[in-house]
């Protein structure tokens, strides 16, 4: 069983990385940043347009491993119609989740299952150190956005 959902999670992670969602520049985002891990030489901008509170678009441009795509492009299909409220729990969920042991972590009755459901994909990326950066990078520079900075620090993740 766990071994089926390994796989699962696996083709998730392929199929976004090699096909990854709203990845473009929206031309009416009131909102930018960007995130870097020079560690590997992952680079992308995550642009948002924010209407009356509501993350109205969410997308990326950039480039980086299967790894850093996939995150990216998942977050920008879960971040869309949120309001920046939302965003920010999903952004401490999807940290957490990248982090912590189950254990560890916090509660995250904010979040509906469904959604904790598709973020729990990336959660292996937890046993590989290296790699929590590659998956967090986005999610770091949409937070960042979502608070008018232009970037996000590679210290933060």
């Amino acid at each position: 069983m766990m071994d089926d959902l390994r796989e699962l999670y696996q083709e998730v992670i392929l199929d976004h990385g090699k096909h990854p969602r709203n990845f473009r520049h929206p031309d009416d985002a009131n909102r930018e940043a960007k995130g870097e891990n020079p560690m590997c030489g992952d680079r992308f901008m995550v642009y948002l347009t924010l209407k009356d509170g509501v993350v109205a678009d969410v997308a990326f441009q950039g480039r980086g491993c299967a790894i850093s795509t996939a995150s990216a492009s998942m977050m920008t299909e879960l971040v869309q119609g949120k309001t920046a409220a939302e965003a920010e729990v999903l952004f401490h969920a999807f940290h957490d989740l990248c982090t912590k042991d189950e254990d560890e972590q916090g509660a995250h009755g904010d979040v509906d299952e469904e959604t904790m459901e598709k973020l729990m994909v990336m959660s292996g990326v937890r046993q590989f150190p290296v790699r929590v950066k590659c998956a967090t990078l986005a999610w770091h520079a949409m937070n960042a956005a979502l608070h008018g900075q232009d970037s996000a620090s590679s210290d933060q993740y």
